[in-house]
């Protein structure tokens, strides 16, 4: 399984990320790294373990205030040869270019960000092996265009189920919506994101087909430690 860390960044500090309410979200304090800074927080999950996969939620970007041009470049200074996953808010063709000219990004396109299906489908068609659908939901409401959700045929090869209102709050994944898009899903791999608590919510992740979760807080507080980690990626 796959266990990609999440940094929050919103102007230019990562931020602790809660139920998805991100006007509560204030900079983050953790063991992993002494400062807020997204480049010293990169280097401690370095430390922790050798991820092969970072998700940045840049946070400037999907509100609306312009996304963080250099940041992208700084983490892969800090982390040479991880894939880069960025949710930047991207809703055009012409901002899915911008966030892919960077060789170790992949774009992630929340479907909260995209008006209709047709315009996922333009941003798709820019480097359809470079982009993940993140299917964005908050208090069981899906968020974005229902064909979306609804028509599996639309959806790349990679598929992050996001549950908002489950980040950072300790409630565990949604195992059912996951159940869901999991038997929809056909080949196509199945990222949790939102809930993971521990080492127990990864192995029954696995057990139900998802292939990957994003995972923040368990991080920081240690609830996944890095033999944890070791033993999970092995399977």
């Amino acid at each position: 399984m796959d266990v990609i860390p999440v940094i929050d960044v919103a102007h230019g500090q990562v931020v602790r990320a809660v139920k998805g309410e991100r006007s509560a979200y204030r900079p983050i304090e953790t063991p992993i790294a002494a400062s807020s800074d997204p480049v010293d927080l990169a280097r401690g999950l370095a430390k922790l373990f050798t991820f092969r996969r970072l998700y940045l939620a840049d946070l400037d970007g999907i509100e609306g205030r312009g996304r963080d041009k250099h940041l992208v470049q700084a983490l892969s200074h800090a982390l040479p040869g991880v894939e880069i996953w960025i949710d930047a808010g991207t809703g055009s063709r012409g901002a899915a270019r911008a966030v892919l000219a960077a060789p170790v990004s992949t774009l992630v396109v929340g479907s909260e960000s995209v008006e209709t299906a047709r315009v996922w489908s333009d941003i798709a068609a820019e480097a359809p092996g470079r982009t993940i659908l993140s299917l964005d939901f908050r208090h069981d409401e899906f968020m974005g265009p229902e064909t979306l959700l609804t028509d599996s045929s639309l959806w790349p090869s990679r598929v992050i189920v996001m549950t908002l209102d489950r980040v950072g709050a300790n409630a565990g994944p949604d195992f059912q919506k996951l159940k869901d898009i999991v038997s929809r899903a056909g080949a196509r791999r199945v990222y949790a994101a939102g809930g993971v608590r521990n080492r127990e919510d990864l192995d029954a992740l696995r057990k139900i087909g998802v292939k990957g979760a994003l995972v923040s807080s368990a991080l920081h507080s240690g609830k996944i430690s890095a033999g944890d980690l070791k033993e999970v990626a092995g399977r």
